[in-house]
């Protein structure tokens, strides 16, 4: 297939692909908006299953973005020092909190969630999507914009630029 040709019928060339992903639960195991940022953020660099694993113990000590904000490092370290790390992803934690206090007031808009300390593009946008709220391009990891260099899918050479494509 010919990826740059302009002609290019997507809705036909992307139909299996979008048949087979649509509607596909994400793999954080989360019960709100609140637990998907927080699991969003310590997912970087981690695996979703070891985050699936911790997060019960995390969102039972603390249950809302208030407990959160009333927390510090010493309360949450036993909750995520296996989070790979940990001492970054707290004070990231912490200071969220501090700026969004309550749960209702946790933004859904690229340009908030990126003012976050520890959330990029990547994660603003899977944040985005699972609250029903169209994500601003297509979600890809590292990986495949290396894959797609090397497969020549894309012309642009420096990531930044292909992200915001």
């Amino acid at each position: 297939m010919n990826l740059f040709n302009e002609s290019t019928d997507w809705a036909t060339a992307l139909k299996s692909l979008i048949a087979k992903y649509k509607n596909k639960q994400h793999p954080l195991d989360y019960k709100n908006l609140y637990q998907l940022l927080v699991m969003v953020v310590l997912s970087a660099q981690d695996s979703d299953a070891h985050i699936n694993k911790i997060a019960p113990n995390l969102f039972q000590a603390f249950p809302n973005m208030k407990s959160l904000a009333e927390a510090d490092e010493k309360s949450l370290l036993p909750y995520i020092e296996e989070v790979r790390f940990h001492g970054n992803k707290i004070k990231w934690l912490l200071e969220i909190a501090d700026t969004i206090k309550q749960d209702k007031d946790i933004p859904v808009t690229m340009k908030e969630l990126t003012a976050l300390k520890g959330i990029g593009r990547k994660s603003a946008n899977v944040i985005m999507r699972e609250a029903g709220v169209p994500a601003e391009g297509i979600m890809a990891d590292l990986h495949v914009v290396r894959v797609a260099q090397d497969l020549e899918l894309q012309r642009q050479k420096k990531q930044t630029k292909l992200k915001k494509k």
